[in-house]
């Protein structure tokens, strides 16, 4: 039977506007008790240490909870449900989520994050930099929270993937009992997202961490666009 284990990366601090994530993860990864880092390792890094680093921050009314309610429709495609404070949006990069995944939570007060403009090519490139530095071939998932329609609380999901596959098409394949497989697309990006995000937790200030023992079939050039379901094929829109 396959075994995955994972661990929070601890040590990263506080990431700046400017920040070369590639370079404090290799930091941070390179010996006891964060690495070293094998091949076919996933790191699962946060959205709101990419957007740091990449200077998607907002200065907002401190004193105004709602200040930031105006960069969410900025920020959106558009406008999919409101209820009351709550507003439902589809971002330019085709997510739907609440408030076009702006957060206040992780930063500092009067401030807003924005999501990433690409976070394919953010996790491409910490991917990188992890190769040149290490010599080791790695998956990135940049990863970020969302609720969930129909079901109550918050998981982890991919916005952005590098070297690991958004999903996994089992279509086609037999499963336990011979049967032939018709609709089954599994979303290990997400899956592995989630994992990840149980060993960082909220609040504990451990934005990163590492995922061993993926299946080697999963590694592969990727995009998030995998995860998106085309609206043509989208039965609630």
């Amino acid at each position: 039977m396959a075994r995955m284990t994972a661990w929070g990366v601890e040590g990263i601090g506080e990431i700046k506007p400017g920040d070369q994530l590639g370079d404090v993860i290799v930091e941070a990864c390179s010996a006891e008790p964060n690495g070293p880092l094998c091949d076919n390792d996933v790191l699962i890094v946060t959205q709101k240490i990419v957007s740091k680093a990449e200077g998607r921050l907002v200065a907002i009314d401190p004193d105004d909870p709602l200040s930031h309610k105006g960069l969410v429709e900025q920020e959106a495609r558009r406008v999919v449900r409101r209820r009351g404070d709550l507003i439902i949006t589809e971002t330019k990069h085709g997510f739907i989520c609440a408030n076009s995944g702006i957060d206040l939570s992780n930063v500092e007060r009067g401030w807003a994050a924005l999501l990433p403009l690409d976070s394919d090519r953010s996790a491409r490139r910490i991917r990188d930099i992890v190769r040149a530095r290490l010599g080791v071939n790695v998956g990135i998932i940049v990863s970020d929270t969302f609720g969930r329609p129909w079901r109550k609380g918050l998981t982890d999901v991919a916005i952005g993937v590098a070297g690991i596959a958004g999903v996994v098409d089992l279509r086609g394949t037999e499963d336990a009992l011979g049967r032939m497989m018709q609709v089954t697309e599994v979303a290990v990006a997400d899956e592995l997202a989630s994992m990840g995000e149980l060993v960082m937790g909220k609040s504990d200030g451990v934005p990163v961490s590492v995922i061993r023992g993926a299946d080697p079939s999963w590694f592969r050039d990727s995009s998030v666009d995998e995860l998106i379901r085309p609206a043509a094929e989208d039965l609630f829109r």
